[in-house]
């Protein structure tokens, strides 16, 4: 780890993370503040899960798209979880990455808070449960959301897969919006990435903001390196990632022409 931590790259993938997580935050948040008013005169509040949801995940696809082959763009910390468990990163990228996430969701909330100062009932879109859903419910809703947006993004990064074709970002992006879709039935939009980029706009139920995106992280990992895609490659020699952070090589290891490409540590 010591070699990766005085790499100029590794700095700049830090530097990246925090500032596409500062202007995603700035642009998901901010248009998530008008959540619990009403749009207009035969509208209501709900009308307005769309748009969070598509603010959230184009905001996410467009800075994967600008920032991703600096960084990988991970912006909320139970993708940078996951990537971790797979073993494609090493664990000082994944503690400075989790730690510029949340300084930069620290930032943009100041920001909005600032500029926002005047809205009369302004909470920053704090997190907290919906009527009538209990810890439990939100929970299983954190996990699941978590756990959909963390198999997109493994199945769209594995460089074993030679039938990808499209924009891997505006898929990962498209998995964010569907997964707040799913998440305003149990609280208000953008809690996976608010709580987990800093904690600072959660009420009583922050836990929930933090654990559920971390288990789905660890199910997702599970499910798609052990049971869809597994690796050929041995597991000890795979975590040696975890303290080398040096990036894996994939090579063919069959004979046939639908022969799949495997990863081994260097």
């Amino acid at each position: 780890m010591a070699g990766e931590f005085k790499k100029k790259l590794f700095w700049r993938a830090v530097v990246a993370e925090f500032l596409a997580m500062t202007l995603f935050i700035f642009i998901s948040i901010g248009s998530a503040l008008g959540f619990n008013y009403p749009v207009g005169s035969n509208q209501t509040a709900v009308q307005d899960n769309v748009k969070v949801s598509l603010a959230f995940g184009l905001s996410i696809a467009t800075l994967a798209q600008s920032v991703g082959h600096i960084s990988g763009a991970h912006l909320n910390p139970a993708v940078t979880l996951g990537l971790l468990l797979s073993c494609q990163i090493s664990i000082l990228r994944a503690f400075m990455y989790i730690l510029a996430q949340c300084v930069g969701a620290i930032v943009a909330t100041a920001i909005l808070s600032g500029i926002t100062s005047s809205l009369p009932m302004n909470s920053l879109g704090r997190n907290d449960l919906a009527e009538g859903v209990n810890s439990g419910q939100g929970l299983g809703i954190e996990i699941i959301a978590t756990l959909q947006l963390v198999l997109c993004v493994l199945a769209t990064t594995d460089r074993r897969r030679r039938d990808l074709g499209g924009s891997a970002p505006l898929a990962i992006g498209l998995s964010v919006a569907l997964g707040h879709l799913l998440a305003v039935s149990g609280g208000p939009p953008g809690c996976r990435e608010r709580a987990g980029g800093g904690g600072v706009s959660c009420h009583g139920w922050w836990w929930i903001f933090w654990v559920g995106p971390f288990i789905g992280a660890a199910l997702a990992v599970l499910i798609y390196d052990f049971i869809l895609a597994p690796r050929s490659s041995d597991l000890v020699d795979r975590v040696k990632v975890w303290t080398s952070g040096q990036v894996e090589e994939y090579d063919l290891e069959a004979d046939d022409m639908n022969s799949r490409v495997e990863m081994k540590p260097k």
